[in-house]
């Protein structure tokens, strides 16, 4: 199960930043067609669409990043064994299961993976490995 749990990790992981790829994607665009209109336009309405673009843009980009970064989280948590990424990707995993097909797919192998009793052990707290001195 521990394959399952770092490939977990990674797919998170990538979906994280995809999110966030996308969500700069979206304030690059939203802000580049604000800038068109603004030297195309010169009347009242484009002055007026302008701001408008922008913050829909703004928003686009908010939204999105605060969509993605718990994923970045959750993978990361994943790939350290931490108990509370443990929890926070299963509430990931259900949400996920929303998001037909893929979504759906990604959520049933996390909630397969994390739920599973052999995985349970790997995110019991492990005591801090103290490296001896070499003589």
């Amino acid at each position: 199960m521990d394959s399952h749990v770092k490939v977990v990790a990674w797919i998170y992981i990538v979906l994280g930043f995809l999110g966030v790829l996308c969500a700069l994607g979206m304030l690059l665009l939203f802000g580049g067609i604000a800038g068109i209109v603004g030297q195309s336009a010169s009347d009242a309405d484009a002055r007026t669409a302008v701001p408008v673009l922008g913050l829909i843009g703004a928003i686009a980009f908010f939204a999105l990043a605060v969509v993605s970064l718990p994923s970045i989280l959750v993978g990361w948590g994943l790939l350290g064994y931490k108990e509370w990424a443990r929890i926070l990707g299963i509430i990931l995993g259900a949400l996920h299961l929303l998001g037909f097909p893929i979504g759906t797919a990604i959520g049933i192998y996390t909630l397969w993976t994390l739920l599973n009793q052999q995985t349970i052990p790997l995110f019991q707290q492990r005591p801090p490995v103290v490296p001896q001195p070499q003589v």
